[in-house]
């Protein structure tokens, strides 16, 4: 690494960093599109994705993050080397006004189901469920969005109404008060939505799209739009809530279940898992299955996170996301909560199990959001 610059110099790359970071990089969706100006400086690149506290300039010269101003900067590349892959975040040229649409409703074991549609675009919407404990209206509640593995059943999982009674957290965190919308992702359910067909790079950012629209129809169930909001998910739904929470803030906590690991530790580098057409298809398209090549990783999502409050469940025994994998991301991403003071927020359970969310493991993580965002009594 380069010796830190001096204050003159510090001054003038946080003028270009700003200057570049403003110019059309997205950190919330329909906050701003990405930039059509091809006068742009060219983006950073990054070899070393475990390394996140330095920041790189056009010309390549590498500088120490020394505060929340420089990692907001590092981040921002990072934002921009994931849409580089998943493909561009929308803007408002796909936002519509919330409508959600009923489809049947109905009560089992005190909880109240709501079968939903809810518009995510312009002739598009997506199926869901809508969960919540029926009570006499005095509960403190929140926001949970809690996304399925990859189960022919989707949303039916969480909700509490098939697969595996492991998996059935978005029920439980129902019954413990929070206000929960368990919604389909493509190609999963009872949503058979072509991401492609819609103009997106993959199916991951649509999703990303979808479970940003959620958050809408929670606050709008919720009324109130600064109610607090986090999402859990296993597996699939692990990953695809570390993604949301890339681009909307809103997404207040994470838990995060067998979710991901650093790329290299997936399946010993061979990453053609993560290149079909149901996640990131330019990761063999445009970038040849290359992990030399690929520009972001796992480790540097995670850090994204930062402050936020993230629990990882990673079992030790996990066969499709290795833990050594796991710990090569906290162990990044530990010096971005460092650098906010906020160490704490990022919590890591090894229960000894495999690809799995054991119910001590979930009871804690009901715990960690309950804390983090209030909801039971």
């Amino acid at each position: 690494m380069r010796p830190a610059p001096d204050s003159n110099a510090i001054q003038s790359r946080r003028h270009w960093f700003c200057g570049m970071a403003g110019g059309g990089l997205l950190l919330r969706p329909g906050r701003a599109s990405r930039s059509a100006d091809t006068d742009r400086p060219k983006l950073p690149h990054y070899r070393d994705h475990t390394k996140l506290l330095v920041v790189r300039d056009p010309e390549g010269r590498e500088f120490a993050v020394g505060d929340a101003v420089d990692w907001s900067v590092r981040r921002a590349h990072i934002l921009e080397h994931f849409q580089e892959v998943a493909g561009p975040v929308p803007g408002g040229e796909r936002r519509v006004l919330v409508h959600i649409q009923e489809v049947e409703r109905f009560e089992r074991d005190g909880l109240r189901y709501r079968r939903i549609r809810y518009a995510a675009e312009p002739g598009n919407d997506v199926p869901a469920w809508v969960v919540e404990g029926i009570d006499d209206g005095r509960r403190r509640r929140r926001g949970i969005l809690a996304l399925h593995q990859t189960t022919r059943i989707g949303k039916d999982e969480p909700a509490g109404l098939g697969g595996s009674p492991a998996l059935h957290y978005g029920s439980e965190l129902a019954a413990c008060g929070f206000l929960v919308v368990c919604p389909d992702y493509p190609g999963f359910g009872e949503n058979v939505t072509d991401p492609y067909r819609l103009g997106y790079a993959s199916a991951t950012m649509k999703g990303i799209w979808n479970h940003s629209r959620a958050l809408d129809v929670l606050q709008a169930l919720l009324g109130d739009p600064r109610a607090r909001l986090g999402v859990i998910g296993h597996s699939l739904g692990g990953h695809n809530g570390l993604f949301l929470g890339l681009f909307d803030e809103r997404a207040a906590a994470l838990v995060s279940s067998c979710g991901f690991n650093a790329l290299a530790h997936y399946r010993g580098g061979q990453i053609a898992g993560w290149a079909h057409a149901g996640y990131l298809p330019r990761l063999r398209a445009e970038y040849g299955l290359d992990l030399g090549r690929v520009p972001f990783d796992f480790p540097e999502l995670l850090g994204a996170w930062a402050p936020r409050p993230v629990f990882l469940n990673a079992p030790v025994a996990d066969e499709n996301f290795a833990v050594e994998g796991v710990r090569v991301c906290v162990e990044a991403a530990r010096p971005v909560y460092r650098l906010y003071g906020a160490e704490a927020e990022l919590v890591v359970h090894h229960p000894e199990a495999g690809h799995e969310f054991p119910a001590e493991v979930r009871r804690a993580a009901y715990r960690f959001l309950a804390e983090r965002l209030g909801g039971f009594d």
